[in-house]
């Protein structure tokens, strides 16, 4: 059985390279992957012997220049096309491996991929496609950042992708599509968000219409499709919002002995629901549309964090989710999961 590599951006993130080290071995140890890391040998080398760190299963391909987060994205194709995250772009392109990920700068990393491994052909743009909790299971936001400006034509395109992603890795049969509105009436929104919906509508994808974002974390839809900045907006709320809760509940429980007893009779099931809505257990987002599995993790990866996207990247490549992208577009738009017509979500 041949076993999966993937090449890991070692120097990208808030908290790199320890914290990623550490993710990556925990990901050696439980999912018998292979790890392509680059970056620094002797600073790799340095850091796991002082914090323990086996590199079992690890190769080191040794780049010392790195993107920060202070660099202009188009840097990677200019003044550091030798960093540590152009070298894995193009190690990937290469076939050294079976997908990429980094933590590191955001729009670098669309940027890299968009030129180094290149869009599908017929994706007119790529798209950042984290996977969010619901009140019960997980939903698609696409796009959450890549793209600030879209046509109506790639929000239709977005759809298509992420309808492909949370049937074939999530599970999700025929997923509904919806689109973020102001209102879920047809005629609410603007000439760009009427555009997009009678694409949306006219497609064979199981669109659902508009979504407002009040109901998205209910159950508006599986795949919430919208523009760039509304999505890395959403994004951000959400994550805000969910740190802001589980403080406040924590700080309830601290309130007097009494709460602290009730506190620790319910502990089990505020940890089940911390977990439940907690944006580390997903590790970040695909970017969708790109001819390989490229994915970025969160910047302020842990090594928790790290592991579970080193989990989705191969959840991402076992999903075949490229080849089905490719076959959707060069067909135009297949059915993507099960019968339109059915009642099964």
């Amino acid at each position: 059985m041949v076993v999966m590599k993937i090449i890991v951006d070692a120097f990208g993130g808030d908290n790199a390279p320890l914290e990623i080290l550490k993710g990556c071995a925990e990901a050696v140890a439980e999912y018998g992957v292979n790890i392509l890391l680059v970056g620094s040998k002797s600073k790799i080398e340095k850091i796991a012997n002082e914090n323990g760190i086996i590199l079992y299963h690890m190769e080191i391909n040794d780049v010392e220049d790195v993107i920060t987060n202070e660099d202009d994205p188009s840097e990677i194709i200019k003044s550091k096309s030798e960093s540590t995250m152009a070298q894995g772009l193009r190690l990937l392109a290469q076939g050294e491996g079976d997908a990429f990920i980094s933590a590191g700068n955001s729009g670098a990393l669309v940027m890299g991929a968009t030129f180094i491994v290149k869009r599908i052909k017929g994706i007119k743009r790529c798209a950042f496609a984290p996977v969010i909790p619901k009140k019960e299971g997980c939903f698609m936001l696409i796009d959450c950042g890549a793209n600030v400006e879209c046509r109506p034509e790639m929000l239709k395109q977005f759809g298509v992708m992420g309808s492909i992603y949370m049937n074939k890795v999530m599970g999700v049969k025929n997923p509904r599509v919806g689109l973020v509105n102001v209102g879920v009436e047809e005629h609410k929104g603007g000439e760009f968000q009427h555009e997009a919906y009678h694409k949306l509508r006219e497609s064979n994808l199981n669109f659902v219409g508009n979504v407002e974002a009040r109901e998205v974390p209910i159950d508006a839809a599986d795949v919430v499709v919208t523009d760039g900045f509304t999505g890395n907006v959403m994004l951000k709320l959400f994550e805000g919002v969910a740190l802001t809760l589980m403080g406040k509940i924590k700080e309830v429980f601290n309130t007097n002995l009494k709460t602290k007893v009730a506190g620790a009779l319910v502990l089990p099931e505020m940890r089940a629901l911390k977990k439940q809505i907690d944006y580390n257990e997903f590790g970040g987002a695909p970017i969708m549309g790109i001819s390989k599995p490229v994915f970025k993790a969160h910047g302020s990866s842990n090594a928790r964090t790290f592991k579970n996207a080193i989990r989705l990247t191969m959840e991402y490549v076992n999903g075949d989710v490229v080849n089905e992208i490719k076959s959707a577009i060069n067909f135009e738009e297949p059915e993507i999961a099960g019968d339109n017509n059915s009642e099964e979500n």
